[in-house]
């Protein structure tokens, strides 16, 4: 009897966790269905070009060229992250790429003009780029001059501060033995610190979601099962476990993508986990609800913006140390599109309150491998322009389709 009730205590186990999983994928199902697309169009896009690209340069998906690509998305794709967050609110940083340059300019001559130590300076050039944005911030918030307006004259102003400190010498290069330098040219070389760095982060999301489930259980709310949180972790690590297999064939795993993956896991946990990330969105979703709910609406915007102008100097010193120089361009040119294009490309919404730090490592991706792609079928830089254009429309034209969807989803 005892047997045959812990077989049937098994089945009965079984059979919730099936039912759990099918109601995920339902529940998956019907938010695509109501607009809610998420990430899915993104990574079905990059499957699609990765196949053309490798189509016609067999050479796109070779580890040398996924080596190089993860090392040209990481600067643009820091400072994408900060403009990620200023979207969540509807707003929107042009800024960013004149703050970038700046501030690696502030890094470049503390350390190499003034003999200052280099962590020091990246520090100091972090929290200029900081002050900056929460300056900005202010104006915006508290004086109600428009986003827009604040920081096109941030673009240009910032512009003219970084050809002030570079003085009349318009360039500085940076010692290629030093920190700076470091960021984004170590490699970890050692396979098994390759691997050892991708089951790091798996090992902390599968204790979140964890950690979740069992708070919703003692709330007495619908949690996930656990075929559910092993589909979850166990994608991840696969898609970890691969990226470092194939960097692993050549140099390695870059030390600056790992910096770069960790900033955007750790910035999407403080937005769905933290008060602070729901304010955002709250702020983003509707700033008058937010204010009716107790929310300091302007002192969540100033933050907002401290951060992403923070975001753009460590984006601005990553460049720095990838071309072992500062110049009276760095910050300028398409850096300043391809931030904004990517975290909208990676799904991010221009309406604001929708979105994810993630959005800025998809989109990036995207950006990066039309780069990539076009420069190795030895294409013009029109055509790269052309293509990431159309991909950005398509990206906003999704996004509107969607929010139409809810829209309808919500009166129905």
């Amino acid at each position: 009897m005892r047997g045959n009730a812990g077989a049937g205590g098994a089945s009965a186990g079984a059979a919730a966790e099936g039912t759990h999983l099918r109601g995920w994928l339902a529940l998956a199902v019907r938010r695509v269905r109501g607009g809610e697309l998420g990430a899915l169009p993104v990574v079905v896009g990059l499957l699609a070009m990765a196949a053309v690209f490798q189509s016609l340069a067999p050479t796109f998906l070779s580890a040398r060229n996924l080596s190089n690509l993860t090392l040209q998305i990481v600067p643009t794709g820091l400072i994408a992250l900060g403009i990620v967050l200023v979207l969540l609110l509807g707003e929107v940083d042009l800024s960013a790429g004149s703050v970038s340059g700046f501030c690696a300019a502030v890094m470049a001559v503390l350390s190499v003009k003034h003999g200052v130590q280099p962590l020091l300076a990246i520090a100091v050039a972090v929290l200029a780029g900081a002050a900056i944005g929460a300056a900005q911030g202010f104006v915006f918030a508290r004086l109600g001059v428009p986003s827009f307006v604040v920081t096109l004259a941030g673009l240009i102003g910032w512009q003219g501060a970084l050809l002030h400190v570079l003085g009349s010498t318009g360039t500085l290069n940076i010692p290629y033995d030093g920190a700076v330098a470091a960021l984004a040219n170590t490699f970890l070389g050692e396979v098994a610190l390759g691997y050892a760095v991708v089951l790091v982060p798996v090992v902390l999301y599968l204790a979140a979601l964890l950690r979740g489930a069992a708070r919703r259980a003692r709330a007495g709310l619908p949690r996930p099962g656990a075929a559910e949180i092993a589909a979850r972790a166990g994608g991840l690590l696969l898609l970890g476990l691969a990226a470092a297999y194939v960097l692993n064939l050549t140099r390695g795993v870059p030390l600056a993508l790992v910096i770069f993956v960790g900033l955007v896991a750790a910035f999407d946990l403080v937005l769905r986990k933290t008060r602070a990330g729901r304010m955002v969105f709250a702020v983003g979703g509707n700033a008058e609800a937010a204010r009716r709910a107790g929310i300091d609406v302007a002192a969540v915007r100033i933050v907002t913006f401290a951060v992403a102008a923070a975001m753009a100097a460590v984006g601005g010193v990553m460049q720095a140390s990838r071309l072992f120089a500062v110049n009276q361009a760095s910050g300028s040119g398409d850096v300043l599109l391809n931030a904004i294009a990517a975290a909208v490309i990676g799904g991010t919404s221009l309406f604001g309150g929708r979105g994810s730090a993630w959005s800025a490592l998809l989109g990036m991706l995207v950006i990066g491998s039309i780069q990539s792609g076009i420069l190795l079928l030895d294409l013009q830089s029109d055509a790269q322009y052309m293509i990431t254009a159309a991909v950005l429309l398509v990206a906003v034209t999704v996004d509107a389709l969607s929010r139409r969807g809810r829209k309808a989803s919500g009166r129905a």
